[in-house]
């Protein structure tokens, strides 16, 4: 499930397009300030962040040049500020569109689609099924929301098999996709011992 996070100090909304989008299908999270939105995000990770410039902390542009520092992740602006330099200045940073309020959420809707479409499995930073959550940007791994301590390795597995995902592997398989035509990691055994690893850690 692809996690949006909606960075707006309108309260109402705020809520109301998050309650459209979990209609969707979308994880949303939800922040009212700039400070709010590093946190949630932080804690979070986000697949798209729709964000508004003018906030009580600060602009929208200083958010997104915070989050350019750290990620790739799809912003999109949503925003009541329409003059042609902040449009230009949103373009500039790295946004992936600036919409104008007010604003068709139907609009919306299918430029969120085609953006997170577009973006694909690059640029999805997380994974979580409700049971495991997997933070691609901090290579950190949770098990019904406990931290689960990982290798480098394992993780390494568990970002190949996010990839890959739905896909049935052999060793051979495994070892090319995971290690670059397995330069770096040849032994079979040892490959199994971290899976089997991993598995008792996850699975408990």
């Amino acid at each position: 499930m692809q996690t949006i996070l909606i960075v707006e100090d309108d309260w109402e909304m705020n809520q109301g397009i998050s309650y459209v989008l979990r209609e969707e299908g979308y994880r949303t999270v939800s922040a009212h300030s700039m400070a709010e939105g590093r946190d949630v995000y932080e804690d979070n990770g986000a697949d798209l962040i729709l964000l508004d410039v003018n906030l009580p902390d600060g602009d929208g542009f200083e958010f997104c040049r915070w989050i350019r520092e750290r990620s790739k992740v799809s912003v999109f602006f949503l925003t009541a500020r329409d003059l042609e330099e902040d449009t230009l200045l949103g373009y500039e940073l790295g946004a992936e569109d600036y919409v104008t309020k007010p604003f068709s959420m139907k609009i919306l809707l299918r430029k969120i689609s085609v953006i997170l479409k577009r973006s694909g499995e690059e640029q999805v930073t997380t994974f979580d099924d409700g049971f495991l959550k997997i933070d691609l940007i901090r290579a950190k791994a949770e098990v019904k929301r406990q931290v689960c301590s990982v290798t480098p390795t394992e993780f390494r597995i568990l970002k190949g098999f996010l990839a890959h995902r739905g896909q049935l592997f052999t060793y051979e398989v495994l070892l090319d996709r995971l290690w670059d035509g397995g330069n770096q990691f040849v032994d079979k055994h040892a490959l199994a011992v971290n899976i089997n690893r991993l598995r008792g850690k996850i699975e408990g």
